[in-house]
């Protein structure tokens, strides 16, 4: 999860301020299944938690036997992720990759889990790996068909690589990211497959909330707050999500979908609007426009895939916001309700 600001975004949004004083159908939301704490629940409580709630997609960062077991004709579909420190080794050495496929994909894939996407690497790029995030996307790519398994192969990436940002129209990936990610795209749009990208309002509007309206940002503004051309703006979300579109476009990727991999707000922790009350209605208001299928005012009518970030407070991440994404306590119990009835 990046926590910077798009800057770009926020000080564009802060001049408009000053001056006025397919794969990516919705089809459910899925939520992120963090696993960064010592006294979470079972894996088989937790797809069982999944499953009473009717989330029927799960993102898990990293391959876990445990929990790969647990959702075997559960019914719920995982995207995959693989540690950001196996990516040299997948992109290097072809063996690896299908020693990959064969211990976390394959045994899995045949016995009654639905794999959506396998993404190499989580928020690489712009970074010292991220040139390593191609070549392990294409030899994982090549290892799933030698296996016989038809599962995307994509990556996901934060809105860093995003060097302008407002108004979404002019959306564009940054110096640093645009000649790996370019590449990239082309994968993609050859494929047919998603782009995953994060997706964080709240923090656009914790690192500038004299510039950022929370009504914004929560998707409860009455009107419209940017106007870009002949399209409004009346969400923080939307705005992000087309200036990614935007980027694409430019990018040579004009088919390439966008997958919202995490979005999500902190309900405690001390940071700038990080109340039970926000996250809660953050979450529903996110959960209400994905599955309405409206689609963003740059692809209208063109349902967002999205999964919501997280299921559970964890405890061994960093101490403030960090802690307090979860939907849910280690206990189980909610920290507020979110309607995933569509």
């Amino acid at each position: 999860m990046d926590h910077r600001v798009l800057l770009c975004f926020v000080l564009g949004l802060g001049l408009l301020f000053s001056t006025l004083s397919t794969l990516a159908g919705a089809q459910g939301v899925g939520v992120n299944y963090g696993m960064l704490g010592n006294n979470l629940p079972t894996p088989d409580k937790v797809v069982g938690l999944y499953a009473s709630r009717g989330i029927t997609k799960l993102r898990l960062f990293s391959p876990d036997a445990a929990v790969l077991a647990a959702l075997r004709g559960s019914g719920i579909s995982v995207v995959l992720g693989t540690l950001n420190e196996d990516l040299q080794r997948l992109a290097a050495d072809q063996s690896f990759a299908a020693n990959w496929v064969q211990t976390n994909v394959a045994p899995f894939a045949t016995t009654g889990v639905a794999f959506r996407y396998i993404n190499a690497g989580n928020e690489v790029i712009p970074g010292a790996d991220a040139t390593q995030v191609l070549p392990a996307m294409q030899n994982l790519d090549a290892a799933l068909r030698a296996a016989n398994l038809s599962v995307p192969v994509t990556t996901a990436v934060s809105t860093e690589v995003l060097g302008t940002s407002y108004p979404p129209s002019q959306g564009t990936f940054s110096q640093s990211a645009a000649p790996v990610l370019t590449p990239i795209v082309a994968f993609l749009q050859a494929k047919g497959t998603p782009l995953l990208v994060n997706v964080y309002p709240y923090f656009a509007y914790a690192g500038s909330p004299n510039d950022v309206p929370l009504n914004y940002a929560l998707f409860t503004s009455p009107s419209v707050v940017v106007q870009d051309g002949s399209l409004g703006y009346t969400n923080l979300f939307d705005a992000i999500v087309d200036s990614v579109y935007a980027a694409l476009e430019k990018a040579g990727g004009p088919q390439v979908a966008v997958v919202v991999s995490e979005t999500g707000w902190p309900s405690g922790g001390g940071g700038v609007g990080a109340t039970v009350d926000n996250a809660r209605l953050y979450n529903n208001n996110v959960v209400a426009h994905v599955e309405s299928s409206a689609g963003t005012p740059r692809r209208p009518g063109k349902g967002i895939e999205t999964y919501l970030f997280a299921m559970f407070n964890e405890d061994e991440k960093p101490a403030g916001t960090e802690q307090n994404f979860g939907l849910y306590r280690p206990d189980m119990s909610e920290v507020y309700h979110v309607n995933f009835a569509s």
